[in-house]
């Protein structure tokens, strides 16, 4: 199975530091010219290779880091997006709900990828958690994923494993509810519409004003 990050912002490069802790190659690549990311990704480590936006198109599973707005612009880049897996890590906050066609952000993204499967994930943590080892206090946080197609959900979960050990499924993506406060210090409550079903426990606080 091969991986590409597409999108080296905050969000990206913390991505890539987890692949780089796991010593899991992959390939990173933004509508920036690939020799403007190189320093970045040679900080990171030899496992993250910097190809343009096409040539990183070839991974199997594509993590689409970019700002929202931006994502209809790199699904122009393929013809055809069969036998693709799709991360969604973006959120769209704060673009407002009408401009989503009244969907979910996950199935607004999806129409521009006709043929892809997508799967929602990663995008309940910061960039700085996510970089960081996820073993915490004895424990490990938690990766919520979330997909309308059942048969995208087990390669992307076993990504998440290698990366943070631990996942946990959040239904489909089109259906939303909250996540609910836990009993555990210093965990708050996240709305996380059209992503996590009510009652998921996430371990850290993230609040967001619009659809995910």
């Amino acid at each position: 199975m091969s991986y590409a990050i597409i999108g080296f912002g905050k969000i990206g490069q913390a991505l890539a530091h987890a692949f780089a802790r796991r010593n899991i190659n992959v390939t990173v690549a933004s509508r920036r010219p690939a020799e403007a990311l190189a320093p970045q990704a040679q900080a990171i480590g030899p496992t993250v290779v910097v190809k343009s936006l096409r040539d990183a198109l070839v991974a199997d599973i594509i993590v689409l880091a970019v700002p929202f707005g931006e994502h209809r612009e790199v699904a122009k880049a393929l013809p055809s997006w069969e036998g693709k897996t799709i991360i969604d890590v973006m959120n769209s906050f704060p673009v407002p709900p009408e401009e989503l066609d009244g969907l979910p952000s996950s199935a607004f993204v999806a129409k521009s990828f006709t043929g892809a499967k997508l799967v929602k994930g990663f995008n309940h943590l910061g960039a700085a958690k996510l970089a960081t080892d996820p073993t915490v206090e004895g424990g490990h946080r938690v990766v919520f994923l979330s997909s309308d197609e059942e048969d995208a959900i087990a390669p992307v979960a076993d990504l998440a494993k290698q990366l943070w050990v631990r996942t946990r499924q959040a239904g489909k993506a089109q259906r939303g509810g909250r996540a609910g406060a836990c009993t555990r210090p210093h965990l708050g409550s996240a709305h996380l519409s059209g992503f996590v079903q009510e009652g998921a426990v996430i371990d850290d606080y993230v609040s967001f004003g619009g659809n995910i």
